[in-house]
């Protein structure tokens, strides 16, 4: 009987792995398709027409008027995230400098576990100029693989198609007019 118990126990313990394995999302990489996710739209008018949107509730990334987006995961908590705040926001500087790239690359900030408040104090207090957005119940976070911040995607965009991966990687981006020649060529921009 105790034989039978401990085998119905493993069936039961292995089809409950099998469930937890089946339903976690994998990172999205290079030449993947992004994950499609539903974002708040920002309440800023500015952000909103930055991004080319209009009015209230989600959009998806794929709704962004642009050629390509960066997409930062970050946590308010973050201390590698907090510490490359300049460097990201260098990086928003020089795309919104240069007339060449600035309607065809944007950044938007993904705030994983931080409701609206924590990404206010967080962009407040690292003077962040380009959207974040909250992600307070960790769906987003899930959706992309439960990524540790920060966490970079460029991801080309398609209009009518799904936004593809150019670029998955985890890590603060040192070198930042690297990244941004290195996303404007994956990208395709001239």
């Amino acid at each position: 009987m105790l034989k039978k118990l401990s085998i119905a126990v493993a069936i039961v313990f292995s089809f409950c792995a099998f469930a937890i394995f089946a339903f976690a999302q994998k990172t999205p990489q290079a030449g993947d398709n992004f994950t499609e996710i539903e974002l708040l739209k920002p309440a800023d008018k500015n952000h909103l027409k930055y991004l080319g949107l209009s009015g209230s509730g989600t959009f998806t990334i794929n709704q962004i008027k642009a050629h390509a987006v960066i997409i930062q995961i970050f946590s308010m908590y973050c201390p590698y995230c907090q510490a490359d705040a300049p460097n990201v926001n260098r990086l928003y500087k020089l795309i919104s400098g240069d007339s060449k790239i600035k309607d065809k690359i944007k950044i938007v900030g993904i705030g994983a576990g931080n409701t609206q408040f924590e990404v206010n104090t967080y962009k407040k207090k690292y003077s962040v100029e380009f959207p974040l957005i909250p992600d307070g119940d960790f769906k987003i976070h899930k959706a992309i693989g439960e990524v540790r911040t920060p966490y970079f995607f460029v991801v080309k965009l398609n209009d009518s198609t799904k936004p593809k991966v150019l670029y998955s990687k985890l890590g603060a981006q040192d070198d930042i007019e690297k990244f941004l020649a290195q996303a404007i060529k994956l990208a395709g921009i001239k």
